[in-house]
């Protein structure tokens, strides 16, 4: 009678939500095999009695085995009633893994309602290295969009949404070595939780851009309002495609010569239409090249160079409002093209064909392409040099955003303020991609620089995610209201070293902690992030999931290592000035495919990154080498309230000596040699020079401008 009820149960859900499973079944053939899941739904146990090739225990939560209803769907299986939080109850999981029985078990021990991982428990982690257990991970993915989820507010739900179960490679969680059965339980459960989030990024799908957006779309409908600019107007998952279809359409017909492959530079603020012309480009494989319209002549120049940039699209509006006419009057070889132009082509036939055929049928629209081919190419500042592009695959950036989303639990419920301009990586991927094609809400702002502005916006639209540099986030802090945040849920700071009055600051006045991460343009942006599972203050946090590292010993430092990374996050190539046009793909002194940061990282045991300092910003003094991120801190610790950066100038008796610039009319050298003193610093760490400036330098991404202060340090 059993076999006929699963039977029927099993056609059933099948037919109704189109249940896939993907993956080797030859992982359960373990003799002691410990199954986990993700927990999306009240479906999940059944989903998984009906479809695994095993006949497994379950472990359920007491509260669940308790009701009556529950109990009936659960008497199609085999389980065990447990309380995950308690010890005594997992001595009852070993014994039936040890006689050979599979077991299912949901580490978070409870239903998420978030649609993201939750808090995951030590105990089953603990009985997984205790019996030596074959570890088999299986994603659910689907579930939590049905009315048996618990996720709330905005999340999507759907009657037969379609559902996938993905049943990834066999692993195991060794006994951790540790002084106590407390801390080994500890790092059993760490290693479980990070177990989790390798499965929740692993099983991603292996898509486009454009196709991601098409997901996103039907997941989340297309009247679900999520695009806001300073237009003041709220567009939604439709108005987005029409945007996206209708400009594509035009900018292809106007550049017929331009063919798939070749890159498009865009000229465009933070505005919905950027966004929608990105997606759109890429889905008829042209790649578009965003260009920092905050950099010189020189550099935009020498940015078209690399990448062959034959024709950039712009707006006339745009152009006149940041004054970059003479800028771009002295570009050579480009032909400009003004979306105000393109809008007056548009004709009977081009509306009968988005409101009659594309709009519906929006997947038509993109020529077939690979998630390895170039979907975007970004540029470096120039620090070293000319700009180079950074060329990203649809792999990479989707690979990012699926690592992030793996450990921090953004929802449909969020709204992102994201004031960094999309042509910088960070704005691009976290600040606009990220909330775009997981359903949040995200208000576009043309300019960080607004400091007084950009509070007001969070208060008066609700932002829950807000992301900066610390820089900005310093001077937001400053003229902020201290109710102006109070809806804020997480502030992300990268592109720079988070500075300690800042992270003061926002704490004292808000309530607020500001979760620091790092990454690198090369690498889509994001490795490694501060979470509220896993936070160290004076970190950047543990390095994401999929990311492989290697630390190289650097002559002259003693403290950590040269980082080098792969993984599917990792660039594509480089275009170079040198050679336009060609692209070369990453390499470092471990192999091809590797990326050398160019940072000097410590790793410690529980994956928590330290950053040292930039092999380019230390300075030998004397034989010794002087990391000049520790000479800032040193100034800041010393003059809290203003900003200060260190350089250094060639020096005939020494080799090199530092140089402090600093925004404190009040800051001399014998205050800073007593707090060195007072912090146990080495006198050579001391700058001898200090130069007073009324503001840092600068550049259009909020980092400040490193390349200018070398210059005025050597002419100092």
């Amino acid at each position: 009678m059993k076999a006929v009820i699963r039977f029927i149960l099993r056609t059933l859900t099948s037919v109704l939500y189109g249940v896939r499973v993907k993956g080797d079944p030859s992982a359960f053939s373990a003799e002691r095999l410990l199954i986990i899941a993700n927990h999306e739904s009240f479906l999940d146990g059944l989903l998984l009695g009906l479809f695994l090739p095993v006949d497994p225990v379950f472990i359920v939560h007491t509260t669940i085995a308790r009701s009556w209803y529950f109990r009936l769907i659960l008497s199609q299986v085999d389980y065990l009633a447990v309380d995950p939080a308690s010890p005594m109850a997992m001595k009852h999981v070993i014994r039936l893994l040890e006689s050979g029985r599979p077991v299912v078990i949901f580490p978070e021990g409870r239903i998420t309602v978030t649609g993201s991982l939750m808090k995951v428990y030590e105990g089953p982690a603990f009985v997984a290295a205790k019996t030596g257990a074959t570890i088999v991970p299986v994603r659910l993915d689907g579930p939590s969009r049905t009315y048996f989820a618990r996720v709330s507010g905005r999340a999507p739900h759907l009657l037969f949404p379609k559902i996938t179960i993905t049943i990834l490679p066999p692993t195991r969680i060794d006994m951790p070595q540790a002084p106590t059965a407390k801390l080994r339980r500890h790092k059993a459960g760490e290693a479980m939780r990070r177990l989790m989030q390798e499965m929740l990024f692993s099983s991603r799908p292996q898509q486009t851009l454009y196709a991601a957006l098409c997901d996103a779309v039907e997941i989340h409908g297309r009247d679900h309002r999520l695009l806001e600019d300073m237009k003041q107007i709220e567009y939604s998952y439709q108005d987005l495609l029409k945007m996206t279809l209708m400009l594509t359409r035009l900018v292809e017909r106007a550049v017929p010569d331009v063919g798939p492959g070749q890159h498009i530079g865009l000229l465009l603020p933070n505005l919905a239409p950027t966004l929608g012309i990105v997606f759109g480009l890429t889905a008829r494989r042209r790649v578009p090249a965003m260009l920092n319209y905050t950099a010189g002549t020189d550099g935009m120049q020498a940015a078209c160079t690399a990448a062959a940039i034959k024709v950039i699209v712009s707006s006339r509006a745009f152009v006149e409002q940041a004054k970059l006419g003479d800028k771009l009057a002295g570009l050579t070889g480009i032909r400009l093209i003004y979306l105000e132009a393109l809008r007056e082509t548009i004709s009977l036939t081009d509306k009968l064909w988005l409101m009659g055929y594309a709009l519906w049928f929006p997947r038509q629209f993109e020529i077939p392409v690979s998630p390895e081919e170039a979907a975007v190419v970004l540029f470096t500042s120039g620090s070293e040099g000319k700009p180079k592009g950074v060329v990203l695959p649809h792999r990479a950036l989707l690979a990012n955003i699926a690592q992030v989303r793996a450990v921090i639990d953004f929802t449909p419920d969020d709204k992102v303020l994201n004031a960094l301009p999309i042509f910088h990586s960070f704005g691009l991927t976290a600040g606009a991609l990220l909330p775009v094609l997981n359903g949040a809400s995200l208000f576009l702002y043309p300019s960080p620089l607004h400091y007084r502005v950009i509070p007001e916006l969070a208060y008066d639209r609700g932002c829950t995610v807000l992301f900066g540099t610390s820089t900005f986030l310093a001077n937001y802090g400053k003229f902020a209201h201290p109710y102006d945040f109070f809806r804020l849920r997480y502030v992300i700071a990268g592109a720079e070293k988070l500075a300690e009055p800042v992270r003061n600051l926002w704490f004292e006045k808000f309530g607020l902690r500001i979760f620091e991460g790092y990454g690198a343009t090369e690498t889509a942006p994001v490795l490694a992030v501060n979470t509220p599972m896993a936070y160290r203050t004076g970190t950047v946090g543990q390095l994401l999931p999929g990311i492989e590292h290697r630390l190289l010993p650097v002559p002259g430092i003693d403290k950590g290592g040269l980082l080098h990374v792969r993984g599917p996050n990792v660039m594509a190539g480089y275009l170079k000035f040198d050679q336009p046009g060609v692209l070369q793909p990453p390499a470092s002194d471990i192999g091809d495919g590797w990326y050398e940061t160019g940072d000097i990282v410590t790793v410690d045991d529980d994956n928590f990154v330290r950053i040292v300092g930039r092999v380019k910003r230390f300075a030998k003094v004397a034989g010794e080498m002087v990391s000049l991120e520790s000479v800032e801190k040193l100034a800041a610790a010393a003059s809290p309230d203003k900003p200060h950066a260190a350089s250094s100038q060639p020096d005939a008796s020494k080799g090199e000596a530092l140089v402090l610039f600093s925004t404190d009319p009040a800051l001399v050298r014998e205050t800073l040699q007593a707090k060195a003193r007072e912090l146990g610093y080495p006198e050579l760490a001391v700058p001898r020079k200090i130069v007073l400036l009324d503001a840092l330098p600068l550049l259009g991404t909020g980092k400040i401008d490193y390349v200018k202060l070398k210059r005025m340090a050597e002419s100092a």
